[in-house]
């Protein structure tokens, strides 16, 4: 991954589209989830600076390096701490084997437009069904809570109604998410479920065939 390449075109992209958009290149070359940004221009965007952690698509790259249906994703939302509204593209970056080694993300911040649209279309009358971004965490650690919280969602119940059939649900997604990668995942997910390790990991191998 030719890291002074991604820095120029980093540079050029954000000079062609302003303030408002951010590039960043995370170099996944090993597994360390924490310090997975090696390129950042127009870090304000996001709030993120050079060795910054890993983010939900840059978890699931580390997870499935070798799968090459794993394909780039184009034109989604997400958002940051603040509220702001990005949209966003991911590109993976693959060596000579197809091997995935770096990811490349762009994001620009709508949040003004968005909110141009909604003054626009409330005076037309014209209503749809809002979609939900995706946050953009700061850490490993908000990233972990992010990734839990949805597996509750996903459940749509509460831990404390949960039955072991959903609670295996919920770590299966968790499990597939990369949330494990994460230093001491382990250890706060089965405090949040209420159960042993040695149970997470059979909830973990529960549905793997």
């Amino acid at each position: 991954m030719d890291l002074e390449f991604l820095q120029r075109l980093a540079v050029a992209i954000t000079t062609q589209f302003g303030e408002s958009s951010e590039v960043v290149v995370h170099d996944i070359s090993g597994d360390d989830t924490e310090h997975t940004i090696a390129v950042i221009e127009n870090g304000h965007v996001s709030h993120r600076h050079a060795g910054g952690g890993a983010s939900r698509v840059v978890l699931e790259a580390i997870q499935r390096k070798n799968d090459p249906t794993l394909t780039d994703e184009l034109g989604y939302l997400t958002k940051t701490r603040d509220g702001r509204v990005l949209k966003s593209s991911t590109v993976y970056l693959r060596d000579d084997t197809g091997k995935i080694e770096g990811v490349l993300s762009i994001n620009y911040d709508i949040t003004e437009l968005l909110m141009a649209e909604r003054a626009i279309a409330s005076v037309l009358h014209h209503n749809e069904e809002p979609i939900i971004p995706e946050r953009i965490p700061q850490n490993v650690n908000d990233l972990l809570d992010d990734l839990i919280e949805q597996s509750v969602a996903l459940v749509g119940k509460p831990v404390a109604m949960m039955n072991k059939d959903d609670k295996i649900k919920a770590i299966q997604f968790l499990y597939q998410s990369g949330a494990f990668l994460v230093t001491k995942s382990g250890d706060k997910v089965s405090k949040y479920f209420g159960i042993s390790k040695y149970t997470l990991y059979s909830y973990i191998d529960a549905k793997k065939d």
